[in-house]
Parts: structure tokens; sequence; C-alpha cells
């Protein structure tokens, strides 16, 4: 099975998790003072962004204490009912075997006043009466909704994951998968997702799709976003969304500029849709989106603009009818990648287009599509003649050694060279200082 590497290479030992090592030695030494009974405060708000190892963190040391944990995630319901029924019991009880428990609130900082009703003065209330360790986590730790819980916790920060902590981490999962990856491209990654491990994870894998050996230039378009976790998230929107308003929202989401969100569209319909009839009918929404896309930029219609978005998100979404579920990564768009890789050719051509349109009194787009490959069969054929047409339309030696003209060797005169033999006459007539010996 397919498995995100965020699942297949979690770590269960405090020893695989990268960086943060004061933070998890605070932890080890907080539950190790309940040997001796509840310390003061009975639990601890593990802060700071986003895959820094938080909740990874609580698993590994259950894992390795063998301690029983009992988990409440966000997407649980979190009011005062269902936490009495849960994290209270659980305060209260041991497991079937005895074994000592840990409580793991996750992503306090995610609760929602109008919903989970009495949640905060519950969560303050069970830890003052608990009998057993209770961690939370949050991104904010300074939310005011949850002020009452920062104050009743000990608090431990976790720092953003730098270059030190996750390269050395990232080399393994490359070894362990069958293939290579240049420290320059790691680097790239890691600096575009700020240190989240998770969504550099994300980016890993799917870079490494298809691939025995990622390269700089692999990734080095990467500067095209600022956030790779929102564009994946976006495209998880447009092909999970059971409502077209859902649907819809996922451009929104994705901070990239909209002919670049159709590509990565374009590029992971057929990887996402598995059924042909599902896949049929997206296209089709694809190629309308396309036809709008092409009319604002040849009329400048924009009042068709939200056309070309439905299309491609909405229409995208309502076409998944067939498709089984599967969890299949994300992939690149290879357009992108063809167009990063040939963008130095790209800016040659277009200044020999400008060179030549400057000469001939047409568009740089005509001469490079029409005049270009005429110069190119004439230093085929007459590399001399080619060499002159390229002078006289003042083209540089980029444009040249791209044209396959080497630049002419600089011309020696007879003055230069008369000059050069007195010196080198001179040199060898000169005597020659003896050393002193002692």
């Amino acid at each position: 099975m397919n498995l995100p590497w965020t699942v297949k290479y979690r770590p269960k030992r405090l020893t695989e998790i990268a960086g943060n090592k004061g933070a998890i030695q605070q932890i080890q030494e907080w539950l190790e003072s309940w040997a001796v009974g509840p310390p003061k405060k009975r639990a601890l708000l593990l802060y700071g962004p986003p895959g820094t190892g938080k909740t990874v963190s609580v698993e590994a040391v259950a894992n390795e204490r063998r301690l029983d944990l009992v988990e409440i995630n966000a997407s649980d319901k979190r009011n005062r009912e269902a936490l009495e029924r849960t994290m209270g019991a659980a305060t209260r009880q041991s497991d079937l075997f005895g074994r000592a428990r840990v409580i793991l609130i996750d992503e306090v900082d995610g609760i929602n006043l109008s919903e989970d009703r009495g949640a905060v003065d519950t969560i303050v209330r069970l830890i003052e009466e608990t009998q057993v360790p209770v961690i939370l986590t949050a991104n904010d730790p300074w939310d005011p909704k949850i002020g009452p819980i920062r104050n009743a916790t000990t608090m431990i920060e976790y720092k953003r994951l730098g270059l030190r902590d996750t390269i050395p981490y990232l080399k393994k999962i490359c070894q362990w998968e069958g293939f290579e990856a240049d420290e320059q491209a790691l680097r790239l990654i890691v600096d575009r997702n700020q240190g989240d491990m998770r969504s550099i994870m994300n980016d890993l894998q799917s870079l490494a799709l298809g691939r025995k050996k990622l390269t700089y230039e692999d990734v080095s378009w990467l500067g095209f976003r600022d956030r790779r976790a929102t564009i994946f998230d976006a495209l998880r929107t447009v092909f999970s969304s059971p409502t077209c308003l859902q649907a819809r929202r996922a451009a929104d989401m994705a901070d990239m500029d909209l002919d670049m969100f159709f590509e990565w569209v374009y590029e992971n319909t057929p990887r996402q849709l598995n059924d042909p009839r599902d896949l049929s009918n997206a296209m089709a929404a694809l190629a309308d989106a396309n036809l709008y896309r092409a009319r604002i930029n040849r009329n400048q219609a924009w009042e068709l603009l939200p056309f070309a978005i439905e299309m491609e998100t909405a229409g995208v979404a309502m076409s998944k009818e067939f498709t089984k579920p599967a969890w299949i990564p994300m992939k690149f768009p290879e357009r992108i990648q063809l167009l990063s890789r040939t963008r130095k050719a790209r800016s040659i051509e277009g200044e020999l287009g400008r060179s030549i349109g400057s000469r001939c009194h047409i568009s740089s787009r005509r001469a490079v599509r029409q005049y270009l490959p005429y110069v190119r069969f004439m230093l085929e054929k007459n590399p001399e003649a080619g060499t002159r047409l390229l002078e006289w339309l003042g083209a540089s030696e980029d444009a040249m050694a791209y044209l396959g003209v080497k630049p002419p060797r600089p011309e020696i005169t007879v003055t230069a060279k008369r000059t050069a033999r007195r010196a080198k006459s001179e040199s060898a007539a000169k005597p020659r200082r003896k050393r002193k010996t002692t």
C-alpha cells in the first residue's frame, strides 16, 4: 500500500524525532516527577508552530514508557458533556492491564467557544482534579480564549525546525526509499516549508515520485509559491469536496497565480480520478475552463474569470462519482518543471527575437517563430555568413554560444607580438642573482 510518508515514517521512539531535544527532555523529567506524586501543575502545554513534533513527542514517550495513551483530537466533540465522558473517566481510572496512563488533548487552541460550550472551564477543572498526567498542545498558546488553561499548565515551547535538525533525518528517508537527493535540494524544501516537518515530508514524497535522484533544478521552481502546504490543502479540497461551494473555496486557499493553480489541477486530475467516466467529465470541465482562460487573455474579458474558476474547481469536484477512495500523492506539474529547466534557453531566444525584431521591424515573438529557424539554417549551411549575420544583429556571446557559434579568438597584432618577444628575450638575458652561502 502506498502510504503517506508522514504516516510511514512517523516516529515511534524519542530518538527518531528531529529537533527540540530540550523540550523532549523536559517532558520526560516532568513525567518522572509523577513517581513521587502529582506535581503542583498537573498538566503540560506544548506550544509552537505546526509540524515541529508536539504530538509525536507525546506518542513516542508513551510508547517507550508503555503508558496507556488516551488521545482527544481536534476533530472530536469537546463540549462539557463529551469531555466529562472521555477525559473525566480517564483521569480517575487505569486501563484493564493496570498500566499508567497519560491524556493528550491535541490543538486545544482550536476550541470553538460557540460549539464547545463549557469546554475551557471543564478542562481546567479536570486538570486540577486529575490523578494522571495531562498534556495539551497548541499552535497559539496566547489565544485569549484558552487563558485559564494556560494559567493551569506548565508551558514548554517547541521551536521551528532548522536545517541541522531536518537534513540528516531527510537523508535517512531518502536512503530508505532508495533514491539520492542533493543537499541543496533538501535545503530548499526545508526553507520553503519554514521548518514544518509534515509539509517537508509531503513535498519530498511528491518530488521523489518516479525519480532515482532529486537535484536542485528539480525543486528550484518552488519559489513560485510561499507555502506548499497551502496548495496541497487546496488540491485535497478540489478532489474531495461534496459541494460546489466548498470546492470553489480551493482557489482562494491556494496562495498562487490562478494560471499556476490550473496547472496543478490539470496535472493531478488523471491521478486522483481513477474511473474513466469521472475522468472524462473532469477533463471536459478543465477544457471549458481553459477556453474561458484563453478568451480572458485574448480579449481581457475578466468578467469571465468566475466561470473559469468554477469549472476548474467545482466542475472537477462534481465529476467524482465512481472513483474509489485511495490515497495518491499529489504531483508537481510537469509543464512547469519543463519551463523551469528551459528558462535560460527561452531567455536567450527572447533576446535574439528582440534583436531580429528591431532590425527587421517585426515583433520579437514573430522573429523567434519565423526568422530564427532561418538563422539556424544559415549557421548550419554557411557558418561564416551566419556568424556575420549574428554580429550585424548585435547578438551577445551567450546567444552565439546558444546557437553553437564559437566566440572569435582575439587577434594578436604584429606590435603585440614584437613586444612579447622583446620582453621574453630581456628576461632570458637578465643575469640571475647568486644565492649567498653561509
